[in-house]
């Protein structure tokens, strides 16, 4: 998610916040959490991408195709760490 956000962020998430296009969510995967941008709702669940395709590594639905809308924990609002805050702030 670099330049939004890096490895080891904090983040403020509203667990079952409804979704939209182009906000930051988390995700429950076979091997953990991502975090990913919400791209497009499909009829298999929400396409969700990294920011920064060229990212070494980087799995997003690309890879493994839509996250179903069930398995989308919630909304990031924000990032509170490392401090000082990258400002990176969602509200609704």
């Amino acid at each position: 998610m670099l330049p939004a956000l890096r490895p080891g962020d904090w983040l403020l998430v509203r667990r079952g916040a409804a979704i939209r296009a182009g906000d930051v969510v988390v995700a429950r995967r076979p091997h953990g959490l991502i975090v990913k941008r919400a791209f497009r709702l499909t009829e298999e669940g929400w396409w969700v991408e990294s920011d920064n395709q060229q990212a070494p590594g980087r799995q997003d639905s690309w890879n493994f195709g839509a996250v179903p809308t069930g398995e989308i924990l919630g909304r990031v609002v924000a990032r509170y760490w490392p401090w000082p805050f990258r400002l990176f702030w969602r509200a609704r």
